[in-house]
């Protein structure tokens, strides 16, 4: 059984073409029994004064930021109370007590001590962390065509789209598609036509459909055809 070389029809360049042959019942699945590529493309050009580099949009992070807010304002609140009946001539709270007098006999090597310090600096670094990263991780930022406007595309949008375009070629039967900010990856089916063949006309169609998106950054595209396994 020879290969043969030739163009496969990708956006990336030729790939080798190998021969499609059918799988015996209770054979393991082989090379042959899936076509695979990847290529990368340019992105398209942006608005005039627009660096091309697309940034990413940043969480409000409501959620954190109010249960912070929340949180100190509870603690502040009833520290400020219990010092004010202090200052009433009233005794000061049994918690407060308790805490002022395990932290003066505690040394600083015992274990409640470490477990409150590491839960404290995690929490701080949580913080940090939250207050340095964009964070909308699912969003896509898209190409400028204006340099007073950003717009933005949601990965399960993108992912959506690019599915019902691989739908498109003859010989899919499935598809599932995943979009990453760097990377999509394409896994189908098909169950008829040669899987080099299906592999570079989803490479094509693809293709097209990454740059009618219009991300700011297009992410490079991997595609892979399998047959359907043995049903039962």
């Amino acid at each position: 059984m020879s290969e043969s070389q030739g163009p496969s029809g990708s956006a990336g360049g030729s790939t080798q073409r190998l021969p499609v042959v059918e799988r015996e019942p209770g054979a393991a699945p082989s090379d042959l029994d899936q076509s695979a590529s990847a290529a990368a493309y340019e992105p398209l050009p942006t608005a005039e004064g627009d660096d091309g580099r697309p940034r990413r949009f940043w969480s409000a992070r409501r959620i954190p930021a109010a249960l912070l807010a929340l949180l100190v304002f509870a603690g502040a609140g009833l520290m400020l109370y219990d010092i004010a009946a202090v200052r009433a001539d009233r005794p000061a709270m049994q918690w407060r007590k308790t805490l002022a007098r395990e932290l003066a006999q505690r040394p600083l090597d015992n274990l409640w001590v470490l477990i409150g310090a590491g839960v404290a600096a995690a929490l701080g670094l949580w913080l940090l962390v939250l207050a340095t990263t964009p964070g909308r991780r699912a969003v896509l930022p898209m190409r400028r065509v204006h340099p007073d406007v950003r717009s933005g595309l949601h990965r399960d949008a993108a992912a959506m789209v690019l599915r019902d375009r691989a739908m498109e070629v003859s010989g899919v039967q499935s598809a599932r598609v995943r979009v990453r900010r760097r990377k999509v990856d394409v896994r189908a089916v098909s169950h008829f036509r040669e899987l080099d063949e299906v592999r570079g006309d989803l490479d094509t169609v693809l293709a097209d459909g990454i740059r009618e998106l219009g991300l700011g950054r297009a992410p490079a595209l991997s595609v892979h055809v399998r047959r359907p396994g043995k049903k039962g």
